[in-house]
């Protein structure tokens, strides 16, 4: 990550000769009445009406520069949203786009033939995994993306995963006050959370900037980024990916298009998957917790000069998991349901491409590898969030579903999604023989009498008498009998 704090860009060197050298430190420059916080002056300034408290902070830089430095500090410390300021992350993934990756490839814009061979792949893979899947097509389109465009696509995303931890830190950097000093620093809680905000704005949009020249698609970490029914790749990074790979590059990109197609079919027909994956992140985000002791240290010491010191603590990771068995217990599920969607991912487009594709076992190994390891914005995350979105049994996971697939066919694997409990659990990743040679649990029977409970089904009122006559159906009409007993008295 740049150690530039806030997107500034580094101010011009000093010369070390001339009239600019020579007048360095005359006035201003010293540590007295006129100048008691040490500050330097503005180069070329004569006296004392040159002393400039940012001067230490922004250097010699020029008009233009200084304001848009100052605008960016106003934006910072002006900012009241929530714990994460998405607007200046926005901002700085975009610029770490533009740079372009470490390699020297720039974000380009896509045209008409990449756009089409990206259609024609995602076309030919759904036809593919039609034998593969119980599941249907849930690609309604297919789109290329630039790295710019996949930024803006998975913000949104990206703020329900960081925001909960974010705002626990936002809470405990007003936390780290005496009580009895909070009542009197209510603008600096408020200031510092704003800096809070900015600061996390700034990694989180670093770590997406970088992590769009890394991706292929719109589901490379595991979870849905981008709209439903909508698979997306991304042309410059498929071709960064196949360029040693000594394979051609029309089967690279139909393999990634296979691996795209296949999470559609799975996000787009498993309805409660997404809230059960992002339900498990929010459950383990809401055990962590910050080290107060570390955050206390870092604004002790925090010097107004050297703002860049509480990032570089949050790039170094204040977050730690509760030691409990709820904290153990969310970590564990999502870690399984990761490595079962990777899994099944691995295991259905293995299926589909290993008749058609003579690179199919080499891709695969490449892409396994690939998601084991993770790259430096994947690691980030992980530090910023404490969270590796990793599937750490993702072969174990794959041998599972290919076993289910020889035992029970592929409508009995893809049955399994039906509903969560069904699902293998961490211990039968640990024992795939007995769970897929076990007993079976059946829902459909639950399912049928919870929609008949609903109304969905016959209706419940029907006597038993086959008359079609409802209990209670006259029960407000007057038979002229009220008060008779049995007998008709």
């Amino acid at each position: 990550m740049s150690d530039t704090p806030f997107g500034f860009n580094l101010p011009p060197e000093e010369p070390e000769d001339g009239d600019q050298g020579g007048k360095k430190g005359q006035q201003g420059g010293g540590q007295g009445p006129g100048n008691p916080f040490g500050f330097g002056g503005l180069p070329g300034a004569g006296g004392p009406g040159g002393d400039n408290p940012f001067a230490a902070m922004f250097g010699a830089m020029n008009p233009g520069d200084l304001g848009a430095a100052f605008q960016q500090l106003g934006q910072m410390l002006s900012y009241e949203g929530g714990p994460v300021n998405w607007e200046m992350a926005q901002q700085i993934a975009r610029q770490t786009v533009a740079q372009g990756t470490p390699d020297g490839v720039k974000d380009a814009s896509i045209g008409p033939a990449e756009r089409s061979a990206v259609e024609e792949a995602v076309r030919l893979a759904d036809l593919w995994l039609d034998d593969a899947t119980s599941l249907p097509s849930g690609s309604a389109s297919a789109v290329a993306w630039s790295r710019a465009e996949w930024v803006e696509a998975t913000l949104p995303v990206w703020k329900d995963l960081v925001d909960p931890v974010a705002e626990r830190v936002g809470m405990a950097m007003g936390d780290v006050l005496p009580e009895e000093m909070q009542a009197m620093a209510g603008p600096l809680i408020g200031m510092m959370r704003s800096m809070g905000g900015a600061m996390f704005g700034t990694q989180i949009g670093q770590a997406v900037g970088v992590l769009a020249g890394e991706v292929v698609g719109s589901t490379d970490v595991g979870l849905p980024l981008g709209k439903p029914g909508r698979a997306a790749l991304l042309p410059a990074n498929i071709a960064a990916f196949g360029k040693d790979l000594s394979v051609p590059m029309d089967e690279v990109r139909l393999y990634l298009a296979l691996r795209e197609a296949a999470h559609q079919r799975l996000f787009s027909h498993v309805p409660w998957l997404r809230s059960h994956l992002f339900g498990a992140v929010e459950g383990y985000a809401r055990g962590i917790k910050v080290d107060t002791g570390k955050l206390e240290d870092v604004v002790g010491q925090f010097d107004p000069q050297n703002p860049e010191q509480l990032q570089e603590a949050l790039q170094q990771g204040m977050f730690q998991p509760e030691d409990t068995a709820e904290q153990k217990a969310a970590l564990a599920r999502l870690e399984t349901a990761l490595a079962l969607v990777e899994g099944w991912v691995d295991a259905v487009v293995h299926a589909a491409a290993k008749p058609r594709l003579t690179s199919a076992d080499a891709l695969r190994e490449t892409l396994r590898r690939r998601r084991a390891t993770g790259g430096p914005a994947e690691q980030t995350f992980a530090t910023l969030i404490g969270l590796e979105l990793r599937p750490r049994r993702l072969r174990d996971a794959s041998r599972l579903w290919a076993s289910l697939t020889d035992a029970r066919g592929v409508d009995g694997r893809d049955g399994l999604w039906s509903h969560p409990d069904m699902l293998p659990t961490a211990a039968d990743l640990d024992d795939p023989d007995g769970f897929v040679h076990g007993e079976q649990l059946d829902f459909s029977e639950l399912d049928k009498m919870l929609g008949e409970a609903a109304g969905q089904g016959p209706d419940l009122r029907k006597d038993s008498s086959g008359t079609g006559e409802k209990p209670g159906a006259d029960d407000d009409k007057g038979t002229g009998d009220e008060g008779k007993d049995d007998s008709g008295k």
